[in-house]
């Protein structure tokens, strides 16, 4: 589970900053205590106190293949938190997800969001892995004032923060993944690269960062070409990318996508380096026909994916070690992606046990100052940085033998 990290050094620089600034915002939130017996609605709950959190994920369609595996994590954790509940104010409060599919798409997101704030009257958000999906449930979400801790990869899902004050990150930052790959490829000798990357919001993030990283370490950029929408054939993509031959190529798609434009890759006759950005990181990616497409491939990841964040006996990592043996004995194999729900799970709750209260404005107040240790790795989040991940936990990954193996 997530749990406060002691480093004086954060606790000085981040954690007392922040936590003046949440009190200030504190101010207009309602006063603590308030709802602590009562739901939002002011009826007593049948079961006992609860905090409701909305569940949006991709659970069918094309996104599944990220959004399935928060599923699964969110099923272990809320078993653990359950145990004993969550100490908010004078009770404690069971939690209680209500998960809805919203098939990859951002129009039945959005009405499933507005639902689960207005009927089912949810005090925190959490979800969906595609970032449509998530900025459309982050509209909503701000509208209604009302927490959303997002899963997806996209720095647009944050930002302008004047526009995205009750809207979190979980995922790294683009520019901060790009960063690594592009120092990777320069410590390899490469001097020119080709970028291939999916449609959309998670792509468009992807070449922005790509080029600015390539550019700081001298590497040209020989062309960048972008995956058809909705897994339509990437064979002509995959040729045209390596056309002129390029030292390397860079990979930014999510799962299932990454999978299958690695595939058409290697049929375009690409043997080179090939990177991949943290959304590939899946079971998918690794599985069937993607295993020797993707193999000998380098990707930058959170230290979660490494099995060596499992010998570590820091209570955080004591936590992992127990999510990923329970993972595997249920599912067969882990995905280095299914801690982002837990972590966002804990994190909701610890903000509501901060607060004292189950009121949105609150948690939302305590959210923003929250500098913890979580299963993906630290996260610090502040009143001007709601992207919370921090870029220290990101390592370099090569696929061997099926496997994820971190290099450094």
């Amino acid at each position: 589970m997530a749990t406060p990290m002691t480093d004086s050094t954060v606790l000085t620089r981040r954690g007392v900053l922040s936590a003046a600034a949440g009190a200030l915002l504190l101010g207009g939130c309602a006063p603590a205590g308030t709802q602590d017996d009562t739901e939002p609605d002011g009826t007593a709950s049948p079961g006992g106190p609860e905090l409701l959190i909305g569940v949006s994920l991709e659970l069918t369609g094309r996104g599944a293949a990220l959004g399935v595996p928060q599923e699964r994590a969110l099923q272990i954790s809320v078993e653990d938190i359950n145990v004993e509940r969550v100490q908010v104010g004078n009770l404690r409060r069971r939690v209680r997800l209500l998960v809805r599919d919203n098939r990859g798409d951002a129009r039945l997101a959005a009405t499933q969001t507005t639902d689960l704030i207005r009927n089912d009257r949810v005090h925190a958000l959490l979800g969906t892995t595609l970032p449509e999906t998530a900025m459309a449930v982050a509209g909503v979400a701000q509208r209604l004032r009302t927490p959303f801790v997002s899963l997806a990869h996209g720095d647009g899902i944050v930002l302008p923060l004047a526009q995205r004050t009750y809207i979190y990150k979980l995922t790294p930052d683009a520019v901060d993944v790009a960063r690594r790959l592009a120092q990777l490829a320069r410590s390899q000798g490469l001097e020119r690269v080709a970028v291939l990357a999916a449609d959309g919001l998670h792509g468009d993030a992807g070449v922005r960062a790509l080029t600015a990283a390539l550019r700081a370490v001298g590497v040209e950029l020989d062309r960048t070409v972008r995956l058809p929408r909705g897994g339509a054939d990437f064979a002509d993509a995959a040729e045209e990318t390596v056309a002129d031959e390029p030292d390397g190529v860079f990979l930014w798609a999510a799962a299932p996508d990454a999978g299958g434009a690695a595939r058409a890759l290697r049929r375009a006759g690409w043997r080179g380096p090939l990177f991949l950005d943290a959304a590939a990181v899946t079971e998918e990616t690794l599985e069937g026909s993607n295993a020797t497409a993707v193999e000998g491939a380098y990707a930058v990841h959170p230290a979660c994916l490494g099995g060596s964040t499992l010998t570590n006996t820091t209570t955080a990592a004591l936590a992992r070690r127990d999510f990923v043996f329970r993972y595997i004995q249920q599912h067969g194999g882990f995905s280095g992606f299914a801690p982002y729900a837990s972590d966002g799970l804990h994190l909701i709750a610890d903000a509501a046990r901060l607060s004292t209260s189950v009121d949105r404005g609150r948690i939302r107040a305590f959210l923003q100052t929250l500098v913890t240790d979580g299963m993906v790795g630290p996260y610090a989040f502040t009143p001007i940085r709601h992207s919370g991940l921090e870029r220290d936990s990101l390592g370099v990954y090569t696929v061997s033998r099926g496997s994820w193996v971190r290099i450094s």
